[in-house]
């Protein structure tokens, strides 16, 4: 049986009448929470890989701020899996971070007529397949039945039948369990207009209940491991936080660059110039506005979280689950921090014999584009 703590540090920070009060007592609430995680154990293992990049309009990716926006439609967004495992009371535990079905997909309404009304020709210059999920796992060694969890920061475009099952198909992952805030679970059953554009048509349709573990709140999954509400870019949206040896990685799509948790510092044109203007500390992602007041204070809430980084202190400790890529054909939104890369600890194969049970160098690699 799945027991999770509770994270009781966020609860009721948001109530204030004022808005910039939320956002300081949230901001207040993530210190705590930080130095928490720092005084706790790290996670076992820690991995980003490359499944696929994709041209994300500008407008919404740096909302309002990017300035070239009338001649440079698109941003290259760059979406990765992270594989995570972590120490538990019945064991070490194996959590796939957005292993997005990409082949999928692209029948998310908004990407399926962006391809629609693009030549063949161009679709291939400006989308790159790197890997699939599968792909990923046989490269690393790791079977799909050793994966226990799976768990998205929100639903967006995500297609997860082929992984969990429904009445069609089998399970391509015969033991995992979906980890999902029960408001996105909730919402990707009963969406608005403005809402459906992002998701996938029956992308969880038919899929059975015993495999979808909702929780409310924020969690901790394990050692060096939890699960936070930081709602705004959907209303369900959490962010993973993993304790590793660069410090405390925050992954969501909030923001889709680290300049967006920092856009003083900014490369990409305009931003900076914007955000001194405006008098903003953060950037969102915004292709819905629903909910923008909660997703200002979430950004602010991860970047507190995450602290300043270890490659360039600079800027916070983001890695973004799609991040804002270098790419010539789109001029000016190179970002002037990239993260690529991140490879901690050692991987655990539950079907290796005891002896050869953890394998792999430890190490840590930072790649740049």
């Amino acid at each position: 049986m799945t027991h999770f703590s509770p994270i009781r540090h966020f609860e009721d920070t948001r109530k204030a009448p004022g808005q910039q009060s939320r956002v300081e007592d949230t901001r207040s609430a993530a210190k705590a929470f930080r130095h928490a995680m720092l005084a706790g154990p790290k996670a076992h293992y820690f991995q980003s890989f490359d499944l696929v990049t994709v041209p994300y309009p500008t407008r919404y990716g740096l909302r309002n701020a990017f300035s070239r926006e009338r001649f440079v439609e698109f941003l290259h967004l760059r979406n990765r899996m992270f594989v995570v495992q972590f120490a538990t009371p019945e064991g070490i535990k194996t959590l796939l971070v957005s292993p997005s079905d990409h082949e999928r997909g692209i029948e998310t309404p908004f990407f399926r007529r962006l391809a629609d009304h693009t030549p063949a020709a161009l679709t291939k210059f400006i989308v790159k397949r790197h890997a699939t999920v599968p792909e990923v796992l046989e490269r690393i060694g790791l079977r799909p039945e050793d994966v226990d969890y799976i768990t998205y920061d929100h639903l967006h475009t995500q297609d997860v039948r082929r992984w969990l099952g429904s009445d069609e198909e089998d399970a391509y992952f015969p033991n995992a369990k979906l980890l999902v805030h029960r408001q996105e679970w909730e919402s990707a059953q009963d969406l608005n207009p403005y809402q459906a554009d992002w998701y996938c048509p029956s992308g969880v349709a038919g899929v059975p209940a015993s495999r979808v573990h909702c929780f409310e709140g924020s969690i901790q999954l394990g050692d060096g491991v939890a699960l936070v509400h930081t709602p705004g870019h959907t209303e369900g949206n959490h962010s993973i936080v993993v304790h590793t040896d660069e410090g405390l990685w925050v992954t969501s799509e909030n923001g889709v660059s680290v300049d967006a948790y920092a856009p003083l510092l900014s490369t990409a044109a305009g931003v900076a110039d914007y955000a001194r203007v405006v008098g903003t500390e953060v950037i969102i992602n915004g292709n819905t506005l629903e909910n923008a007041v909660d997703q200002y204070i979430s950004m602010v809430q991860e970047k507190t979280i995450a602290g300043p980084s270890a490659r360039d202190p600079r800027f916070p400790n983001l890695f973004p689950s799609s991040e804002m890529t270098p790419f010539w054909a789109f001029p000016g939104t190179r970002p002037a921090f990239y993260v690529g890369q991140a490879h901690h600890g050692t991987l655990h194969r539950a079907g290796a014999a005891a002896a050869g049970a953890v394998e792999g160098d430890r190490r840590s690699t930072a790649g740049q584009g």
